[in-house]
């Protein structure tokens, strides 16, 4: 084993203060994924985590790309059926987030997931690459699989019958989520770990509370 407790870095690349702050926190998520997007160092400014919570009540993440974002929410997509897909229909309460490290800036979201309507769907399957497509189609998400070998099998023939059609056929187990937030909280690294937090609260009148966290 290795001993990591010397590994650490001083966070002095910004701050996060009142006066930069915007009513809205979906004015803001967009403003910090401009900045990460336009970062030549940060590959993947869409990659985030999604937490759930499964049957067994125990926690699971993984990583997901964030496909759009809109005042309404955060939107991705996955396997109905997969582990993540299973769990967001027994329980719809996730938590998302957001790390650029080059930015020294974070972000959590908790919200509500829901399923976005079938043309919503439809719409982004069709604009996949068709290899993406076809992945789709082939992949049972999570379940158990005999060998690398079975699954390209299965992509092989799925890709001969379908040559002839210029269209796939969305599965019906895959779509889009939108998360809509209830709560989220801007991290900003700071000297002397004493990092910004602003948390905004979504409150039953639809306007947000901010407040300033400890570190």
């Amino acid at each position: 084993m290795e001993d990591l407790s010397n590994l650490r870095k001083i966070y002095n690349s910004g701050k996060l203060l009142e006066l930069d702050l915007k009513d809205n926190p979906m004015e803001l998520f967009r403003d910090w994924y401009l900045l990460a997007k336009s970062h030549d160092l940060i590959l993947e400014p869409n990659a985030m985590s999604v937490s759930t919570i499964e049957d067994s009540k125990n926690p699971r993440t993984r990583m997901v790309l964030l496909k759009k974002f809109t005042w309404e929410g955060f939107i991705f997509f996955t396997n109905f059926e997969s582990r993540k897909g299973t769990a967001i229909e027994e329980n719809n309460n996730v938590c998302l987030n957001f790390y650029w490290d080059r930015l020294e800036k974070q972000i959590i979201i908790n919200g509500c997931a829901e399923r976005l309507s079938a043309n919503l769907s439809d719409g982004y399957f069709h604009s996949r690459p068709r290899g993406s497509q076809l992945g789709a189609i082939v992949s049972q998400q999570s379940k158990v699989i005999p060998n690398r070998e079975f699954l390209e099998e299965k992509l092989r023939v799925l890709e001969e019958e379908t040559k002839s059609l210029n269209e796939l056929e969305r599965p019906n187990n895959w779509g889009g989520y939108l998360v809509r937030p209830k709560q989220i909280e801007f991290w900003q690294g700071r000297p002397n770990r004493l990092h910004d937090r602003i948390l905004y609260t979504l409150l039953d009148n639809f306007e947000w509370k901010i407040e300033r966290l400890a570190p």
